[in-house]
């Protein structure tokens, strides 16, 4: 590590970060928190997930495994400008992401896409809480043997896309990788190294995973129909929580979003401030 760079994970504990709920935040930073009825507010709010460490990495599950229910583990600091360096490796299907500038909750702020699940994208953005923009270039599908296991990643073919991709999603990154560019640095079920860069109190993010510049998002010139830049400030501030998601399981997709006995891996989590 550089002199300015610090290690965010020991290895062996999850000291500095902290489980939450998987919350959902509103559309709008604007707009009040859901109102979401019992008794399934507090089995929302009984959930943190299940995180543990294993082979030097902390790994983040549903608790119970196939109970449909996400969590948040969160830094327990907040961090202004910075590039985070981290190693990934998720399961198929495994819908989760990597939150920057995030309220306390986790589920309100920037959202770094690890969907590695069928029409998910992985490096492009999602504006948690913030306008549920989607930045992104290309959506990726799964290759099975022929008893039906995941054997590899490829990209999903628009007529099969269960999200589809709109100009307007494209029009949001300022660079973009070609989904072409994405498979061929992408390693399948195996560590995948990414730095992601955040500048700016409206940030320009930037995404590279394998030394390959994926994504880079400017929050400054998105249009007011995907995001409302005084509000966002109201709400995040200019220093957030990093936070790591297991995702839910949404009535839309079900077990493809997340699998019964998914998991995701990270490791190698530092953080050098700009």
């Amino acid at each position: 590590m550089t002199n300015s760079e610090r290690s965010l994970f020991d290895g062996r504990t999850i000291a500095g970060w902290h489980a939450v709920p998987r919350t959902v935040a509103p559309q709008w930073p604007t707009q009040p928190m859901p109102d979401i009825s019992e008794p399934e507010a507090s089995r929302i709010k009984a959930h943190s997930g299940r995180w543990t460490i294993e082979d030097g990495a902390i790994v983040g599950r549903q608790d119970p495994p196939g109970c449909g229910l996400g969590a948040y583990l969160v830094s327990d600091e907040t961090y202004e400008d910075f590039e985070l360096i981290f190693e990934a490796r998720p399961d198929w299907p495994a819908d989760t992401g990597i939150m920057v500038r995030a309220s306390a909750i986790g589920s309100q702020g920037y959202q770094i896409l690890l969907d590695h699940r069928k029409s998910g994208n992985i490096g492009g953005f999602y504006g948690n809480g913030i306008g549920r923009f989607h930045a992104i270039n290309f959506q990726v599908d799964v290759d099975r043997d022929a008893a039906g296991n995941p054997i590899g990643i490829k990209l999903e073919d628009p007529e099969t896309t269960i999200e589809p991709i709109s100009d307007l999603k494209r029009s949001l990154l300022s660079c973009a990788a070609t989904g072409g560019e994405f498979m061929r640095i992408w390693k399948w079920d195996a560590w995948n190294e990414f730095r992601v860069t955040v500048r700016g109190e409206l940030p320009m993010i930037t995404t590279v995973i394998n030394g390959t510049r994926i994504a880079e998002m400017d929050a400054a010139a998105f249009p007011p129909s995907v995001f409302d830049p005084e509000a966002t400030k109201a709400l995040l501030g200019r220093s957030g929580h990093i936070a790591f998601e297991v995702h839910d399981n949404d009535p839309n997709i079900g077990d493809e979003r997340w699998g019964r006995a998914a998991a995701c891996r990270w490791r190698n989590i530092r953080i050098r401030t700009l």
